[in-house]
């Protein structure tokens, strides 16, 4: 059994409310529901600290609510406290800033989890940079792993740094989804920070610090994420761009 967990906090520092921002509109969030609908999952919940996000979904059967508190300090703690509540073995962290997020993505993290995790208790994705440019920007998140697909490590920074300015260095952008065994969830909710996820501001560090493997799969599907209202501009454009295709 899987739940695809959505968790959308109200308040945002660099765009409040974000999460019922209009995109060509329909709210954000509810956008990324209805993608999330389309997965294999067996469930799919939003959970907030904000009954005006929740009420977005009154009428739409298959997404399940929970009131969350404000006090949550992070949207793991938010998808664990979600958790504890349901029986499902595999858990999707989805972002709920991920409006244009490939339903085929969730369903392959779900099936790598079901089928073959004796490696791996954690996975996530990760897509090759289309713009150069983009790699300097610490709001992208860069990932490096190894031959398993592996995660080496996550940065702001641009990683890996091509010293001798060599052809065909690849980047990779770190998508915001993740997927853990139940289990696993809350074991990393029981560890203290790390000094690196600090440093960072990187949860996913904790587990690499702590000596477990993250599996990251790669895609092609390119993030249209909404931090700032550019975002949503950007969002906006590439809803219409799509619309009756």
């Amino acid at each position: 059994m899987s739940a695809v967990i959505i968790p959308a906090r109200i308040g945002s520092t660099r765009f409040p409310a974000k999460v019922l921002a209009l995109i060509d509109g329909v709210p954000m969030v509810v956008r990324t529901a209805m993608q999330a609908i389309k997965s294999k999952a067996d469930k799919v919940i939003v959970t907030s600290d904000s009954e005006e996000v929740l009420n977005l979904f009154k009428d739409i059967d298959e997404v399940t609510t929970v009131i969350s508190s404000s006090e949550i300090p992070t949207g793991t703690d938010r998808v664990a406290s979600v958790t504890k509540g349901i029986d499902d073995e595999v858990i999707i962290n989805l972002q709920s800033d991920e409006p244009f997020i490939d339903y085929k993505l969730m369903d392959q993290l779900i099936d790598e989890l079901e089928v073959d995790s004796s490696n791996f208790k954690m996975i996530t994705a990760a897509t090759l940079f289309k713009d150069i440019k983009d790699v300097d920007n610490p709001s992208y998140v860069k990932v490096v792993f190894n031959s398993s697909n592996l995660a080496l490590y996550f940065s702001r920074s641009v990683i890996p740094y091509n010293r001798d300015n060599i052809d065909g260095v690849s980047y990779y952008k770190h998508i915001g989804i993740y997927g853990y065994r139940r289990d696993f969830l809350f074991w990393i909710l029981s560890r203290p920070r790390t000094s690196l996820e600090i440093s960072e501001n990187l949860e996913q560090l904790r587990v690499l610090e702590n000596g477990h493997n993250i599996k990251v799969v790669e895609t092609d599907y390119t993030p249209i994420s909404v931090d700032t209202a550019e975002d949503l501009i950007i969002a906006n454009n590439y809803s219409k761009s799509i619309r009756g295709k």
